[in-house]
């Protein structure tokens, strides 16, 4: 969950940057994935130097300014999400060794810490934080100081094959200027190439500024850059080779573009991202092409059961496609939080089809599911939104999101995106399986095509909206009720609140109102109520417009999301917004979109940081 940048490079004419000059906003486009504290390392004049701070990347950069770094053009730096030992100036990344002359810095967990730190006391090794990568930097630092060759690649090889659980390493040594090494398992790491440098990130952010040519790094691999070449081996110190790609997004699609956080700016991207994720996945007649799916067209038309693995806002996406997949493809699916999923002995085969869906491709119990699945011969496809990342690789097909870099920890587009995908692959196994005709598909197309310019109709009369999140600033509670693909949209807007305003808030399932949580509701108890669409589903609309009433007859406030010319809620709720008409299972792209706006206009209106709010990071890579 923590940033990591590594850079090597040259001074030229064509280049106006150092390594901190890099470093710095490497780390500026990473502080998403974690922002307890900040810390960078140079090599230059013959030593290590390295300055950290606790607290947001500023607090570093005013360090910096206080206690200048000498010009450097070798460099490590990081932003941390705490696992081992809290927030702390000493706790912060990087970690020394070696007499000071070795700088490493860490994302994830090093399982067997405590047994290598006790070994290490024992030969006579101080620590100075809580940290397990000081334990991993003292190892390596021991590692190399034993070695006759004092080569770093070499020494970091044999340190990561003592070390145990999920970890990306970057180290750089004062005898090596222009060199930094790197080591990943289950955890991500990217390398970028440029013209007389090099780079390496936990995630392309890390050096979007510079260059778009980037390759994916695979499992248990060690990598070592210098200005002017790369070089990959396996932990067993064979050659190995990375696959490069290019990034099809540049720096301008990371900035705020005017909007005051980047949850609120890619709330105002889910037109393009619906739009974006659509693009080529049908031709004239209507027919599904999906030509990024790698397993066989037969194989998939055979599955017998669907399930669905994923954690938090992409669960609920899931949630929406079981609706969705069952009803136009007749097959059974199930959906799994990952981090549950293996431990139960589930039953899977191989006419099951495991569709795993993560934002950044590298959730770590997410991918530790996908591995469980293919051990036991079920077929694998991953819905994504990173190009390169973990999960997509090891599985047998992906079907790529395009909603672009998503900063903000609470996931807005990429969630619509994710429910579209999930849309466009149903539809695919529906023409495979025959269940449905190419005119309905086409049809069904035609009307997710549309979505895109309804988004853009709720965007421009979020007013409403706001000004009920501005009205509740001192609220303390508030709960969602839906039914069918409405359930989801509630926990989704519940988990929404619970992210960033940090108020209880609890999404239910409306029928099972009167089993328990009806007792919750008290005079001026906050209630979203998403109601479906009185067209095609009479009794279900008149079941939840009952909800209302039963709610509101405690005292509750009914706060309403219906569809465009449902005036039978308006006697019944207190607040109510209207979402363009749509069919039934499509409602939740649109649905959920005032939900996160209320939230975010919440959260603002509190005096929070919408985009990184405490204790959570973007992409959750350790388990």
């Amino acid at each position: 969950m923590c940033g990591i940048v590594g850079y090597a490079g040259t001074a030229t004419k064509d280049s106006d940057h150092g390594a901190l000059e890099v470093l710095i906003e490497g780390l500026r486009r990473l502080e998403y994935r974690g922002y307890d504290s900040a810390g960078v390392a140079v090599v230059a004049d013959g030593a290590i130097h390295a300055r950290k701070k606790a607290g947001k990347l500023a607090n570093l950069e005013n360090e910096i300014s206080e206690n200048p770094l000498p010009a450097s053009l070798t460099g490590i730096g990081h932003t941390r999400w705490a696992t081992h030992g809290g927030p702390s100036d000493v706790n912060a990344h990087p970690h020394l060794a070696d007499n000071g002359n070795l700088a490493v810095i860490h994302n994830g967990i090093i399982e067997n810490f405590a047994e290598i730190k006790a070994l290490l006391v024992k030969d006579g090794v101080e620590f100075l934080s809580e940290t397990d990568t000081e334990v991993a930097a003292a190892l390596l630092g021991k590692t190399y100081r034993e070695q006759d060759t004092k080569d770093l690649t070499q020494a970091l090889r044999t340190t990561v094959n003592q070390l145990e659980g999920a970890f990306t390493l970057l180290a750089t040594h004062k005898d090596h200027p222009g060199v930094v090494v790197a080591a990943r398992r289950n955890s991500p790491l990217v390398l970028g190439l440029g013209e007389g440098e090099n780079f390496l990130g936990s995630d392309v952010s890390g050096f979007i500024d510079f260059t778009r040519r980037a390759v994916e790094l695979g499992q248990d691999q060690i990598v070592t850059i210098t200005p002017d070449q790369h070089s990959i081996i396996g932990f067993d110190g064979n050659p190995a080779a990375g696959k490069e790609f290019t990034v099809d997004w540049d720096a301008a699609s990371a900035e705020k573009g005017g909007f005051p956080s980047f949850m609120e700016k890619e709330i105002y991207d889910q037109p393009a991202a619906v739009a974006d994720t659509l693009l080529g996945r049908s031709d004239a007649e209507g027919r599904m092409t999906l030509d990024e799916l790698r397993i066989d067209a037969e194989e998939l038309a055979n599955v017998t059961k669907i399930v669905v693995l994923a954690c938090g806002t992409s669960a609920y996406a899931g949630s929406v496609a079981k609706y969705a997949i069952e009803k136009w493809c007749r097959i059974p699916v199930e959906v799994e939080l990952s981090h549950e999923f293996r431990y139960r002995e589930p039953i899977v085969d191989e006419s099951t089809l495991i569709v795993s869906i993560s934002q950044s491709g590298e959730t770590m119990d997410t991918l530790m599911a996908v591995r469980y699945a293919k051990e036991q011969g079920a077929k694998t496809l991953s819905i994504c939104n990173t190009n390169g990342s973990t999960i997509p690789r090891e599985s047998d097909a992906v079907l790529y999101t395009h909603a672009g870099p998503e900063i903000a920890v609470a996931s807005t587009k990429a969630f619509l995106a994710q429910i579209t995908a999930t849309y466009i692959l149903g539809l695919y196994l529906a023409q495979l399986r025959g269940n449905l005709f190419s005119g309905q598909i086409k049809d069904i197309m035609a009307d997710l095509g549309k979505i895109p310019a309804k988004i853009q109709d709720i965007l421009d009369r979020s007013d409403d909206i706001r000004e009920l999140a501005r009205s509740m600033a001192e609220a303390s509670s508030v709960l969602f009720l839906g039914r069918h693909v409405g359930y989801p949209v509630a926990m989704e807007g519940a988990l929404k609140l619970k992210e960033i305003a940090y108020i209880h808030a609890e999404g239910f399932a409306a029928g099972e109102l009167k089993h328990g949580p009806i007792a919750l509701i008290d005079e001026g108890q906050p209630v979203f109520v998403v109601v479906p669409s009185p067209r095609g589903r009479d009794s279900l609309h008149s079941k939840v417009v009952s909800n209302i009433q039963e709610v509101r007859a405690r005292g509750a406030k009914t706060l309403v999301i219906a569809e465009e010319g449902d005036e039978s809620v308006q006697a019944y709720g207190e607040f109510v917004f209207y979402v363009p008409e749509t069919p039934t299972l499509l409602m939740p792209l649109l649905a959920t979109v005032p939900l996160q706006l209320f939230a975010c206009e919440l959260a603002t209106v509190k005096g929070y940081d919408v985009d990184q709010p405490r204790n959570l990071a973007k992409s959750v890579t350790v388990e």
